[in-house]
């Protein structure tokens, strides 16, 4: 019996290791589950108690990083852009000393010692390039609404830089995983179909929303070469977007891009024609914020695979996946002196982290054939030296810590919408329709300014925010 406490011991002792970099209950209990009471309360409105539920983290854990991001969120949804500021500027700083720690290959060994006996939860959260691009938009609205733009242009360049480096690390991922895909071409027949939530987006990084609220910065700082770029970026995501496409037809001829007026003419012409723009005019932008994204949800798949002693059986294992619907939202209406514009989607989050997980698949099933194979034998060593008991507490180890790393950034939007109209100057009501609610605002217009409206509509919770250009 002395025997069969070496791999108890073991077992004890290599797991408890791995969670020093995690909490104990992400190894048994999924993220969606700890944040669903932050998430009703986000649905309501309440802000100060969704933080105060957030569950505990220690700056040594691995999901620290997207405690930060989930009350910073919180703390701007609350206006306390003060408080946002400060706790987005120290995840964007543990993003940074992570990703320099990967690059020398430290910080790795521990966390993954207890990964592979237990689940990806004992792992860091690696915030994915979405995420990371959605951070610097919000610090730059922090900002903004702070009197900074300044400030905010550097977190504008941020996200650009984020969505960048994406771009050029992604070449190299997307190929690997596409060998990877064919070498598994049985497997990637069970994996949960996610095609719907994916929609048309071609990547899990791209945002055309920061793009937009990137050139909308630049435009009202005067940069306008920065802005007209930036808007071309966008209108390269969402083609169809007429609020781009009036946009980029602006700029383009504003700052005499003779090419590009010829190939947006012929594009967009019934577009840019049937815009009205009226003499002694500013502009009203509206940004809406759509839902809550939807969380991870866990999914099981058999495999079949080979133990070191050649012996092919087929293990349940369970990988994170989305429901494979989207959330329909109707477009805000707003009217304008008996003219009525409607919202169109400029990004859609559920969409772009769906497709950043799908690409993640290949990657996340070698881990979890190295994870089975690694359980198998540690239950057949606690099998032959403990008999049945030792063989039935390492099976029940090996299904109840079978979990799916469902971890993401649950307190974003779902979709987001804009809308852009000229407006004489002067004093104005407009008449926003919101999920069949109506709420009037009344808001200041200076001749050739821009006035941003961005609106939250979360659940039963409707609130906006108007900044001066």
């Amino acid at each position: 019996m002395n025997t069969f406490k070496i791999p108890i011991a073991l077992l004890l002792i290599t797991v408890l290791n791995g969670c020093s970099a995690t909490s104990f209950n992400d190894l048994f209990s999924s993220y969606a589950q700890q944040m669903q009471q932050v998430n009703i309360a986000q649905r309501q409105g309440n802000f100060k108690y969704a933080i105060n539920v957030i569950p505990p983290r220690s700056e040594s854990d691995g999901t620290f990083n997207l405690r930060l991001l989930e009350q910073a969120r919180l703390n701007f949804l609350d206006r306390d852009y003060a408080q946002s500021q400060v706790t987005f500027n120290d995840a964007y700083n543990l993003i940074q000393q992570q990703q320099q720690a990967a690059k020398i290959e430290l910080s790795r060994g521990v966390e993954n010692v207890g990964a592979i006996l237990s689940n990806d939860n004992a792992t860091r959260y690696d915030i994915p390039y979405y995420e990371q691009s959605m951070l610097h938009s919000y610090q730059a609205l922090n900002y903004l609404y702070q009197q900074d733009l300044s400030g905010a242009l550097v977190e504008i360049r941020r996200a650009n830089l984020v969505q960048q480096s994406a771009l050029h690390a992604n070449q190299d991922s997307l190929q690997s995983s596409r060998q990877s895909m064919v070498r598994q071409s049985n497997m990637s027949k069970q994996y949960p179909t996610m095609e719907t939530t994916i929609g048309q987006v071609k990547n899990g990084f791209q945002n055309a929303f920061t793009f937009y609220l990137s050139a909308l910065l630049y435009q009202s700082a005067g940069e306008l070469n920065d802005a007209y770029i930036d808007y071309k970026k966008a209108l390269e995501i969402y083609p169809n977007n007429i609020y781009l496409q009036r946009d980029v037809w602006r700029l383009a001829n504003k700052l005499f891009m003779i090419d590009d007026v010829k190939q947006f003419k012929k594009r967009f012409s019934a577009t840019v024609t049937q815009e009205s723009i009226p003499k002694n005019s500013g502009e009203v932008v509206v940004i809406v914020e759509q839902g809550i994204i939807s969380p991870k949800q866990e999914s099981s798949i058999h495999l079949p695979i080979f133990t070191r002693h050649n012996d092919m059986r087929f293990y349940s294992v369970a990988l994170p996946t989305y429901q494979n619907n989207l959330t329909t939202y109707q477009p805000v209406q707003v009217r304008v002196q008996d003219e009525i514009f409607l919202s169109q989607e400029i990004v859609r989050l559920q969409s772009l982290a769906a497709k950043q997980l799908k690409d993640q698949y290949p990657l996340m099933v070698t881990r979890q054939i190295a994870r089975v194979v690694a359980k198998e034998e540690l239950r057949q060593q606690m099998s032959k030296q403990g008999g049945d008991i030792g063989n039935i507490l390492a099976s029940l180890y090996n299904i109840s810590s079978e979990k799916a790393d469902t971890r993401s950034w649950s307190t974003l939007p779902n979709s987001i919408h804009i809308l852009r109209i000229p407006i004489t100057a002067g004093e104005h009501t407009l008449s926003f329709n919101i999920n069949g609610t109506t709420q009037n605002i009344n808001v200041a217009i200076t001749k050739e300014k821009q006035t941003l409206i961005k609106i939250s509509a979360i659940g039963s919770y409707t609130d906006h925010q108007i900044h001066h250009f």
